[in-house]
């Protein structure tokens, strides 16, 4: 018995340090940001407690409405990317020439800042001089589309850069998870006269389907809370067409010095974000993870 309760002792004080962290720079900051939420601030003077009168606000501000509307249309985009990603990921997981210069060559994104990224698309979407604009006029496009000052493109053209940017890191998931399949299934399939797509649709992407769901949580969260770049390209404009929760809530915590607001907007999008990523589990549950 004593010879138990000493290895609980060890495994405990190895475990604190890390306990000690998480609670520190995780919890502790939620915690704080929603003690913050129920106070009025300016972020230097002293603090007043007007408890819920915050989120009141919040629940009828139409402008946070629509930055939450903008920000789940980039989850529902982003979510539907992985198919693409998944699909390029099978091929390279094939036995085709290049594969290995193409798996380096999506996996460029993932070497540069998200600004630096930003900016670089800021370039492609140059009215007068960017690559994009100049390519559709050489096609005889007259006037090509201004596309970070259009309210009804901006979203979209913010979302193909994100789509650029995030490629290599879903594709070399799915082709670690592609790789990790043994090989004599693939064989045996394909000697009971199976073709490549229906080796990939009834055999790959099932024995993948627990990698496919944590990259669909991902995708989800990641682009409620998605920020620095829209923020780079844009700051959410034109007119708030491009605004995001995450920017909303920076400019009035930082630009309008509503620390007490900004904390609501925030520790409304960590509520957001649990509820979401809760139903988006129940939604691609196994049957036993379900009746577990």
């Amino acid at each position: 018995m004593n010879k138990v309760m000493s290895n609980k002792a060890v495994i405990a004080l190895y475990v604190l340090p890390a306990l000690v962290l998480v609670m520190a720079v995780i919890y502790g900051p939620m915690l704080i940001t929603g003690y913050y939420g129920l106070m009025e601030w300016n972020g230097i003077g002293e603090m007043t407690f007007i408890g819920l009168e915050n989120y009141k606000v919040l629940i009828q501000d139409a402008k946070f409405w629509e930055s939450a509307w903008h920000s789940f249309l980039l989850a529902i985009f982003s979510t539907i990317s992985l198919a693409g990603y998944l699909i390029v990921s099978l091929i390279l997981a094939g036995k085709i020439k290049g594969s290995n210069i193409l798996r380096k060559i999506y996996l460029i994104p993932m070497l540069l800042s998200s600004v630096a990224i930003a900016q670089l698309w800021v370039k492609i979407y140059d009215p007068n001089n960017g690559v994009l604009n100049s390519l559709l006029s050489s096609f005889g496009m007259e006037n090509p589309p201004v596309w970070l000052a259009d309210t009804d493109l901006v979203l979209y053209a913010i979302f193909v850069a994100i789509l650029w940017q995030y490629a290599g890191f879903y594709i070399i998931i799915y082709y670690a998870a592609l790789k990790g399949i043994p090989e004599e299934l693939i064989e045996a399939a394909r000697i009971d006269g199976a073709n490549p797509v229906q080796i990939a649709y009834k055999i790959k992407v099932p024995l993948i389907s627990g990698v496919i769901k944590v990259t669909i949580v991902l995708a989800i969260v990641g682009s409620l809370k998605y920020f620095d770049l829209i923020y780079v390209m844009t700051g959410g404009g034109p007119n708030g067409a491009s605004e995001v929760i995450a920017s909303y809530m920076y400019k009035k915590a930082f630009d309008t010095f509503d620390f007490g607001y900004g904390s609501a907007i925030a520790f409304f999008l960590l509520i957001i974000t649990l509820i979401v990523t809760w139903i988006t589990r129940k939604l691609t549950a196994s049957e036993d993870e379900v009746q577990y």
